[in-house]
């Protein structure tokens, strides 16, 4: 199949750069500019990626609709078929609300080894869709520290019922299982996207609570990272989000859709855990909710450093101009 004529990439964009900019950490994140450059599938992240079995996908459904769903396979699943091709091999359940997931468009993944905590970011353009498999032209791909990645060993599950993948809800408020799971969540994963760049799907992790839930919204505080902001950088332009959360010991998935916003306040007030001052709010629109995940942890231990939860707000974050969101 013909290559689709894809924007260039390279650099920061205009968003990235006016988070690093009110972040106060423009310097720090020039040095990493190499790491959102082109890049190539050779070396340690092709082999990287022929050991994994879990990553997680940030596409449009054929409404357009943003959502972030998980994918799993043996080792070997995730194929470096050239050195800018990746090829997955997976099934995406039925009740997954990107099952039918139109090929020529931007997506992006995050592959993870929970026991090692380890994680690669790479975004490009879906090429195909067909057998099986899907198929992605990568433009970039790099590697993120190991902070707030809790250590998981995923075995595959045999003893799930069929029955499982059909039993899905779709619907546009939060039930007490969602906030339940939200609530208990000590891992979650965050899809972007760019109107140019494209799409991307990232890990957030801290402390189960870290993410708190009022009515239909949802907020997390955000933690120091490597000053990046790629997330922050697609939310300071495009305000459309997806969340992933995933009961790992159950087996539940829970997808959503929706629109977030940063929103920035003094350093350390409550709810601050990351004594950043910074933190998205995200409202909710649409939600998937199924237990269709093929795995199930066998073995956890807590990331050792995630910040210590300071309680609820009491104090109003600004809105600046540069972000927008529900």
């Amino acid at each position: 199949m013909p290559k689709p004529n894809r924007p260039a990439v390279g650099g920061f964009h205009a968003g990235e750069l006016a988070v690093q900019r009110r972040a106060g950490v423009e310097a720090e994140a020039a040095r990493l500019t190499p790491m959102v450059e082109p890049a190539q599938l050779r070396g340690g992240i092709a082999a990287f990626l022929a050991d994994r079995t879990f990553a997680v996908l940030t596409a449009r459904d054929p409404a357009g609709r943003l959502w972030a769903s998980p994918l799993t396979g043996p080792a070997g699943f995730l194929a470096v078929t050239s050195p800018t091709t990746l090829q997955v091999t997976a099934s995406i359940p039925a009740t997954d609300p990107l099952h039918t997931l139109p090929p020529g468009q931007q997506v992006g993944l995050i592959v993870v080894e929970f026991a090692g905590r380890r994680r690669v970011r790479l975004n490009g353009t879906l090429t195909d869709t067909s057998a099986g498999r899907l198929v992605v032209e990568v433009d970039q791909a790099f590697g993120n520290c190991p902070q707030y990645i809790q250590q998981r060993v995923l075995d595959p599950d045999h003893s799930r019922p069929e029955a499982d993948f059909e039993n899905a809800r779709q619907g546009g408020t939060f039930d007490a299982a969602d906030v339940d799971l939200i609530r208990g969540a000590d891992t979650f994963f965050l899809g972007t996207a760019h109107p140019e760049r494209g799409a991307d799907a990232s890990h957030r992790g801290g402390a189960p609570g870290f993410v708190r839930v009022e009515g239909n919204q949802l907020w997390w505080p955000d933690y120091p990272g490597n000053n990046l902001f790629n997330s922050f950088g697609n939310l300071a332009v495009n305000p459309e989000a997806a969340l992933l959360f995933i009961g790992f010991r159950t087996g539940a998935v829970l997808h959503l859709s929706g629109t977030a916003s940063i929103q920035w306040g003094l350093a350390g007030m409550p709810g601050d855990d990351g004594r950043t001052g910074r933190r998205v709010r995200f409202g909710l629109q649409r939600l998937v909710a199924d237990h269709s995940l093929p795995v199930r942890e066998v073995a956890y231990r807590p990331y050792s450093r995630n910040p210590e939860l300071t309680g609820p707000p009491s104090v109003v974050f600004d809105m600046p101009a540069i972000c927008t969101g529900s």
